[in-house]
């Protein structure tokens, strides 16, 4: 026979606050006993009796803080028994009181989980009362070593993954400025579809790549490092524009677990000079451009910095998407001092206030401005709008989301480079 009942004992002065418990006994003067010992000792306690497991398992809230467990009740075989309680506990604790006086079995329970082992006829009010706080903090403090333990992990393989997986830019040319932010959307995932690199190579170009792998999760995470491997590796071999993009286009087809799976990519090619680019879109959103406008302005003045999102009419398809495809050359003309940045669409598709509008490109731009506006620049520029989307947003945002920033001051050393390709 199975029994639910609820008992709400009073406060009493000096008591703390209340207790949420879940006794499992079916014998009733033990129920009533535990009830009375409660009462007595002052504990501000509400306990949901169950006479078997099955019953535990129904009535078993978020709101446990303890579980008191009689090893002969239905359905309960000793250790046995106590191994399933332990298994459906979660974060309650889990105390052992039993008319079973076997010392052996009381250090087995401990030993396989339970906070504590209490004999029935040595208890006393104050002495179960006690056990309980106790236990339930004992509890407690065993989370939050666990989860300072999983903290710690994490930051170790996360540390590793920056120094293995996230690539380290190959640039040096001292009047470039590289700043990036990459966040995975997955939670507690070490890294996401989204990827990034800079590589400068022999005859000074510069060459940028984002790309942002379709779907969340760990298969597409090691696709887009793969990816990425592929680009720097056929870049550093004198690979560019639409040869290499139909090259990469080849690997994700072969690489990838399923045809579905398809990948957006911007890419751009700055020239010696630094003061013209080639830009290739497939399927990715345009990047934005931050220039100091000639004349008014000048580097101080908010007036003076233009803010545009670079023209998208000119683009191909995602790759995965169709066989053969062909990505036209953007030209860009970047003037002298200029910023570019280049992201995933995890930055875009959030939410403008309560509705249901995207933030988009064109929103991306407004913020843009007035955080330039502003003064940001460099990682505080990133950090400014990652926080201003998350708050038009409502919330976090859970898409992946990269974020690639090369910045270039003027630079009159440079004045007699090539000014094209």
């Amino acid at each position: 026979m199975s029994t639910i009942s609820h008992q709400t004992y009073p406060f009493t002065p000096g008591a703390e606050d209340r207790t949420d418990l879940l006794l499992i006994d079916d014998d009733p003067s033990d129920v009533l006993m535990v009830e009375k010992m409660l009462a007595e000792s002052g504990m501000d306690a509400e306990i949901t009796v169950a006479g078997d497991l099955a019953t535990a398992r129904r009535v078993l809230t978020r709101r446990t803080q303890c579980i008191i467990v009689d090893l002969s009740a239905p359905g309960l075989d000793r250790l046995d028994g106590l191994r399933q309680v332990l298994a459906l506990s979660g974060p309650a604790a889990v105390v052992v009181l039993t008319g079973l006086d076997d010392a052996h079995l009381g250090v087995q329970a401990v030993a396989a989980g339970a906070e504590d082992y209490l004999v029935k006829q040595e208890v006393d009010p104050p002495l179960l009362a006690r056990a309980i706080r106790y236990a339930i903090e004992r509890k407690r403090s065993e989370e939050t070593e666990r989860r300072l333990v999983e903290a710690r992990i994490l930051g170790r393989e996360n540390a590793r993954l920056e120094r293995g997986l996230l690539p380290v830019p190959l640039i040096d040319d001292p009047s470039l400025r590289h700043h990036t932010r990459y966040r995975p959307g997955r939670r507690r995932a070490l890294l996401g579809g989204d990827f990034y690199d800079t590589v400068q190579t022999e005859g000074g170009a510069v060459h940028l790549v984002i790309g942002d792998v379709a779907g969340h999760g760990p298969d597409e995470a090691a696709l887009g490092v793969q990816l990425r491997m592929a680009w720097r590796t056929l870049v550093l071999a004198g690979h560019t524009g639409d040869q290499l993009l139909g090259t990469l286009d080849t690997v994700l087809g072969h690489e990838r677990r399923s045809e579905e799976i398809f990948t957006t990519l911007c890419m751009i090619t700055i020239a010696p000079s630094r003061r013209t680019a080639r830009m290739h879109l497939a399927g990715h959103p345009a990047p934005l451009l931050f220039r100091e406008s000639p004349g008014e302005g000048g580097s101080g003045d908010a007036a003076g910095r233009e803010v545009t999102a670079l023209p998208e009419y000119a683009h191909g398809p995602a790759l995965g998407l169709v066989p053969g495809a062909e990505w036209p050359t953007t030209e860009i003309d970047l003037g002298e001092s200029w910023s570019l940045m280049l992201y995933t669409d995890g930055l875009i598709e959030g939410k403008v206030g309560a509705g249901s509008d995207r933030l988009g490109t064109d929103g991306l731009v407004d913020l843009a401005r007035a955080a330039r506006g502003g003064g940001a620049t460099g990682r505080s520029l990133i950090d400014e709008l990652v926080t201003e989307v998350e708050r038009l947003n409502g919330d976090a945002l859970t898409d992946d989301l990269a974020v690639l920033l090369l910045s270039r001051q003027d630079d009159p050393v440079g004045a007699g480079r090539p000014s094209h390709f």
